[in-house]
């Protein structure tokens, strides 16, 4: 494996392990036995758990030595063995992890009170864990994680034993109850705060309680670090079944959870007491969908540019000339689309001819999803072709990578040259958990384009556009992930459904230096439930208040009245920021394009007023 520290440079968000303890209590092992001997009496049963996690997807694993302490261990007469259990526990994680998973040394709390509350000295508690510290190190960690703190200054002194030994990377990471702080009051802004001024690489949360509580707080410690965090919460609250401690929290819910601690600011995301292999494979499988798959290192960024890759043979098509659509985004000309859903059968017939009426009312293109929200409908490329060539309108190809790996799509992309097809919108895609079919698997090789370096002949001619998200939880981590698309070749961006524009005026601002046209999103409603579903269901849409107040109240006259609503808000919306964006994409609501197309109206009131577009340089 690379130099752990290494990694900390990078956006990519990595998974550690789920609970040892659990497992091997899973496996046969009782509570009144001593988990951190089993390193030296059964070494083969742990090494057993530490694949499991990294067969299910963990990039680190923790070494079984969460008590592995001199204090700890003395009830069972195992103080003696203090540096033979913690050279073990690594020899046997490494054993399991091979170059496969980073091995970091797991410390806990000591289990006993120090001063000025109890008679531990600062420095004898600070020599306890250096007895553990050096034990790890000799075993040959990559990093430390010191866990299920309830104190700062245990924690502290941990850290100090630490540094005295090693500049290894650590991770800090706190515990705390139901009322969102630690079992002696500390909040997490507090004790984030303190860890911010120690010398350690990552602040976090594990144990405790379940990830909605881990959640709650991980936001309230965002603002008071620049370091990264992470979070390994317990899953759920055990109950007790029959004399036995079950965890309830299930996978899917703890995987979705994952997804949230990412947009929190999280990079590093696992879980503790009560997660298994299962668990952690729904949350790896999760955490591809909203992270970039590989660090982006500077080689890798260089590898992005296009002049790099371009074969001294080949000259790259001007994006003048590679599409209408392309050429109008070139000049700074304002574009015009309607989203239309591919058909669910076979037959597209329906389809063509609603988008037949956007030609004939001059639309510059159509907007193919690619089975949004994970459904499952007509392939968004065929969809495309037959709109090309029967309708004679542009095509906007939104091309997901939730579905394909790298090869799959290196051949999907040269196969829509052929055909072609020539606007592309890039997108990750909606995980298969939010649609039909939740047992579907999903790729997530990547959630950018990403291609080797191998000449194809002839350039393909794309333009290509990517998918950004005003409303991000995590905005910062938005701006970044935009910026990547950017530096890689993105040529302009769609933003999601915008209802607030006071939002979408901001992230304008904050995206300024990045110098490619934004094409907003606008999606006329029909119903109040409507504007519900979109403010609550669908990530990084926000509806305001006013506006669902607006549907609430004509949704209660009728149909029409909500629908001649919703119509009229995206018409509202549309014409505040026309002056800051250089193209639309008008959602078909329930593929009638008619809607679409009323909410176009009020681009020819904009011209009228003789208002010139003060897009951005």
């Amino acid at each position: 494996m690379n130099d752990f520290r290494e990694i900390l440079d990078s956006e990519h968000v990595y998974v550690f392990d789920g609970a040892v303890g659990t497992r091997l209590y899973d496996k046969g092992v009782y509570i009144n036995r001593s988990y951190d001997e089993l390193n030296l009496t059964q070494p083969d049963l742990v090494r057993e758990v530490h694949e499991e996690y990294i067969k299910a997807g963990s990039e680190i694993i923790e070494t079984n030595t969460f008590g592995a302490t001199r204090h700890k261990l003395q009830p069972y007469g195992l103080e003696t063995k203090v540096r033979d259990i913690n050279i073990a526990a690594v020899k046997i994680a490494r054993e399991a992890a091979g170059d496969r998973a980073f091995v970091a040394g797991a410390i806990g709390p000591l289990g006993l009170r120090i001063e000025p509350f109890g008679p531990t000295s600062f420095d004898e508690a600070k020599e306890m864990f250096k007895e553990q510290v050096e034990g790890l190190l000799e075993g040959g960690v990559d990093l430390f994680v010191l866990e299920t703190f309830s104190e700062l200054p245990v924690i502290e002194q941990a850290i100090r034993a630490v540094r005295e030994l090693s500049d290894l990377p650590i991770i800090a990471q706190m515990a705390i109850q139901m009322d969102g702080k630690t079992t002696f009051g500390t909040t997490p802004e507090v004790f984030t705060a303190r860890l911010d001024e120690l010398d350690v690489d990552v602040i976090g949360l594990n144990c405790g309680m379940g990830p909605n509580h881990v959640l709650n707080a991980l936001e309230k410690m965002r603002p008071f670090t620049s370091k990264k965090l992470s979070a390994q919460p317990n899953a759920g609250l055990p109950r007790d079944v029959q004399g036995r401690q079950f965890y309830m929290g299930s996978p899917d819910y703890m995987a979705e959870f994952s997804r949230r601690f990412v947009q929190a600011g999280a990079s590093f995301v696992g879980g503790c007491c009560g997660t298994t292999p299962t668990h952690i494979k729904l949350i790896a499988e999760a955490i591809r969908s909203v992270s970039p798959r590989q660090a982006i290192s500077e080689a890798r960024k260089d590898s992005a540019r296009v002049a790099d890759l371009t074969p001294v043979d080949v000259q790259v098509v001007p994006a003048e000339e590679r599409s209408n659509w392309g050429r109008k985004i070139a000049r700074g000309e304002f574009v015009t689309s309607v989203e239309v859903l591919p058909p669910k059968g076979c037959d597209a017939q329906k389809t063509l001819d609603s988008i037949r009426l956007l030609k004939d009312a001059g639309v510059d293109g159509v907007n193919i999803p690619d089975g949004p929200r994970a459904q499952t409908r007509m392939s968004a490329q065929a969809t495309a072709v037959l709109v090309e060539r029967e309708i004679g309108i542009e095509a906007v190809l939104h091309y997901c990578c939730r579905d394909r790996n790298l090869l799959g799509m290196m051949s999907d992309l040269l196969g829509a040259a052929a055909l072609g097809l020539r606007n592309l919108l890039l997108i990750t895609g909606d995980p298969p958990k939010m649609g039909p079919y939740p047992d579907a698997t999903a790729v997530f090789d990547i959630d950018a384009l990403d291609i080797g370096n191998n000449p194809i002949g002839k350039p393909t001619a794309f333009s290509i556009g990517v998918g950004v998200n005003p409303g991000a939880v995590n905005l910062d981590e938005e701006i970044r992930r935009f910026e990547w698309k950017v530096e890689a070749g993105a040529e302009y961006a769609i933003t999601q459904p915008v209802f607030d524009t006071g939002q979408l005026r901001t992230f304008l601002e904050k995206i300024s230096h990045v110098k490619i046209p934004i094409v907003a999103g606008i999606w006329p409603l029909i119903s109040f439930r409507n504007a519900e579903f979109m403010h609550n269901e669908v990530p990084g849409v926000n509806v305001t208040p006013d506006i669902l107040e607006r549907m609430r109240v004509a949704s209660e006259k009728s149909k029409e009245h909500a629908r001649d609503e919703g119509i009229a808000i995206a018409r509202d919306s549309l014409l505040e920021v026309r002056n800051v964006i250089q193209g639309v994409q008008v959602s078909a609501p329930f593929g009638n394009v008619k809607y679409a197309l009323q909410v176009f109206d009020v681009l020819d009131e904009f011209n009228s007023t003789g208002a010139e577009a003060s897009l951005p340089a």
